[in-house]
């Protein structure tokens, strides 16, 4: 009897001293230790490539540029034809606003880890400053066209405002026309949307 207890004492200790192995030290529980690196993920490239944030953000930027752009060539059309003037001219200078709060806005962006982002920023504050400028200038013909005498059989007069106004689209087209090719080399970079000069 004595023997059998002992027999039975040493099955149950085995048993106890089992059930406290911590969990990370039976085999195949694929515990990960504290400060052990983590798998990469598809996520994982944009935390390890810090220029990839600043590419987005200024895609998310490019994304606005395009959105007066129907509002601009609807309004240059109208006043063209002596149609809607006042609407006209309203447009215009909210799309030259809208042209200088992306300035604006670039100028906040980090992008000094993008390549060539001295050529693209440029560029693209040139297009836009020159854009603004060509809104304002068709929004004073809208005006002019207004007055006395500034139509004549429908067809809105030809002005120094007029000049003007081609004169500083012209400037945004060649400074879009600089800016596209690079922002698209980042696009293609980073898999994000590339633009046409026209869409800037």
């Amino acid at each position: 009897m004595v023997v059998g207890c002992a027999v039975l004492g040493l099955g149950a200790g085995a048993l106890l001293s089992g059930g406290d192995q911590p969990d990370d030290a039976k085999p195949g529980t694929g515990t990960v230790a504290a400060g052990s690196p983590t798998p990469s993920g598809p996520g994982s490239s944009a935390a390890e490539d810090p220029a990839k944030a600043q590419a987005v953000a200024l895609d998310e930027l490019l994304s606005e540029s395009n959105d007066s752009r129907a509002a601009v060539i609807r309004s240059v059309e109208n006043i063209k034809k002596c149609d809607d003037l006042t609407q006209a001219a309203s447009d215009l200078r909210d799309a030259a606003g809208q042209r200088r709060g992306l300035v604006t806005k670039l100028g906040q962006l980090q992008v000094d880890k993008l390549s060539g982002h001295a050529e693209l920023t440029s560029a693209l504050t040139e297009a836009w400053e020159a854009s603004a400028r060509a809104d304002d200038h068709y929004a004073t013909w809208a005006d002019q066209a207004k007055g006395r005498k500034g139509c004549k059989n429908g067809q809105a007069r030809s002005t120094s405002a007029t000049v003007q106004a081609n004169q500083a689209s012209s400037d945004a087209t060649i400074a879009k026309r600089k800016a596209a090719p690079a922002w698209n080399r980042i696009a293609e970079k980073y898999g994000l949307t590339p633009h046409q000069p026209e869409q800037l």
